[in-house]
């Protein structure tokens, strides 16, 4: 299933007929930065619970980029008794658009992105260590490696275990 796109500056339109805007973002992802007049359902709440939004004449629904709406449109569209949308390009283009948001900096950065920078600084340490110091060293990036490759079929990513427990992210 393909989901209809409505560009930034028309979603105000559609918002005037009683249509309802649904970020779909995980919470640590909407809590630093989202649409103020949006509703935060997570993709894994509607995954669950398909009737969370039949009472509502028109959906529209938005993640960052607009990937992640069109990847899960099944679900999505499965969620609305009328019309379902999509945000065209996400947040990223309604921030484009030069449209306002709402952002609280004092809140951590996504969780996933943590990771992405840990996993990374980890190998590039491995690596610079392995090629200056030790090759031993190099099994820190073979580690950081195996660790995402498991994570990735798993479903379990450890390094993301140890950064939700840190400070910033309590």
């Amino acid at each position: 299933m393909s989901l209809k796109t409505v560009s930034p500056h028309t979603i105000h339109q559609y918002l005037d007929q009683g249509a309802i805007l649904v970020d779909i973002r995980s919470a640590d992802e909407y809590a630093r930065e989202h649409i103020s007049e949006a509703r935060h359902i997570p993709l894994e709440q509607l995954a669950t619970d398909k009737t969370a939004l039949k009472d509502g004449t028109a959906v529209i629904f938005h993640c960052r980029s607009g990937h992640r709406t069109q990847m899960n449109a099944n679900i999505l569209g499965a969620c609305v008794a009328g019309e379902a949308y999509v945000l065209e390009g996400g947040l990223d283009a309604w921030k484009k658009a030069g449209l306002p948001v709402t952002r609280d900096a004092s809140q951590p950065m996504e969780l996933q992105r943590q990771v992405q920078i840990a996993a990374g600084s980890m190998v590039v340490l491995g690596t610079v260590l392995g090629v200056t110091l030790s090759p031993w060293f190099l099994v820190l990036s073979g580690f950081v490696g195996a660790g995402l490759v498991f994570a990735g079929i798993s479903g379990f990513c450890g390094l993301a275990r140890v950064l939700m427990k840190m400070p910033w992210n309590r």
